[in-house]
């Protein structure tokens, strides 16, 4: 067994490595939608690889937690929406706007742990809601109009958000389950999406008759890292207290912000730098709040 020294040393790693792929996750999507496979078709692939793959491996860890079956599914279908709508939003939008109308995130918890895990409204828990809400009102202001998202790819990344709030309390609820099943039901949640999806759009399959021998490479090749990812997440947050895991997990927004900037040629303006500090902020302070709530949280 690794010191405790070198499991946190592997556990933060273990945060960044994900945080940082998950900045840079958006760009091999935009080769694949410029070669003709679109968001629902490439999140179906992408997610049916560790599903299929690896998902076998973790029998015994659904069997053993198939006594909170509903709120394995729950978890599968809020953490199977935040990873769709977030391929979808990043395909058509400004990849650092979505980010940070999913970054909002510390809004939601409030008030899902509020109604779901009956957590009490402390004073960091009304900071994190006055500064996220304020970041948002800050980066989609415009004179004479409301501060909404601007188009279907900011309504997206903001329901991807309020999705991952989601799917967090509700991992949190089955806090003790095994880590496998979370993953699992994870892979499995997208799946389910992305089928229904594709019943819907059955013209996104069309890549598959002439498909090159590389895009199939790049779809097995974006599966095997979001498996990754997955478990250096779940690795992570079990050794990682949960306000150093969010300051980690920030640093997907600063690998976001260079690459697009490099990648696509996108820019902040004064507008979103101010929200972006605000929204930031919030989830600072979102787990010093969490630290503070779980010790007398009550489960539904």
């Amino acid at each position: 067994m690794p010191s405790i020294p070198l499991q946190r040393t592997l556990a933060i790693s273990s945060l960044v490595y994900a945080a940082s792929l998950w900045g840079l996750v958006w760009y091999p999507y935009r080769l694949l939608s410029e070669a003709g496979v679109g968001g629902i078709a490439s999140s179906f692939f992408t997610y049916a690889v560790p599903l299929l793959l690896v998902g076998w491996l973790h029998g015994r860890a659904l069997r053993t937690a198939r006594g909170h079956w509903m709120w394995l599914s729950a978890l599968g279908l809020a953490a199977g929406w935040t990873n769709l709508a977030y391929v979808l939003a990043v395909l058509e939008g400004e990849v650092v706007r979505v980010l940070l109308l999913f970054y909002l995130s510390p809004l939601w918890t409030v008030l899902f742990s509020r109604f779901l895990l009956h957590e009490k409204l402390n004073r960091a828990g009304v900071a994190v809601m006055v500064l996220a809400a304020g970041g948002a009102l800050a980066m989609l202001w415009q004179p004479g109009e409301w501060p909404l998202p601007a188009n279907r790819a900011e309504w997206l990344g903001l329901s991807a958000g309020l999705m991952f709030a989601a799917s967090n309390v509700i991992s949190r609820h089955l806090e003790g389950g095994a880590e496998g099943a979370k993953a699992v039901s994870v892979w499995a949640g997208v799946a389910v999406l992305t089928v229904a999806g594709l019943a819907f759009k059955p013209a996104e399959l069309d890549f598959v008759a002439d498909a090159e021998a590389s895009i199939w490479l790049l779809l097995i090749g974006v599966g095997l890292l979001i498996g990754s990812m997955t478990y250096a997440v779940q690795y992570g947050l079990a050794r990682v207290p949960a306000n150093q895991a969010i300051v980690i997990f920030l640093s997907e927004l600063v690998v976001a912000a260079i690459a697009a900037y490099f990648l696509s040629d996108e820019r902040m303006g004064v507008q979103e730098w101010i929200g972006a500090a605000m929204i930031i902020t919030a989830s600072l302070f979102s787990g010093h709040m969490v630290n503070e709530q779980l010790e007398g949280k009550q489960h539904v």
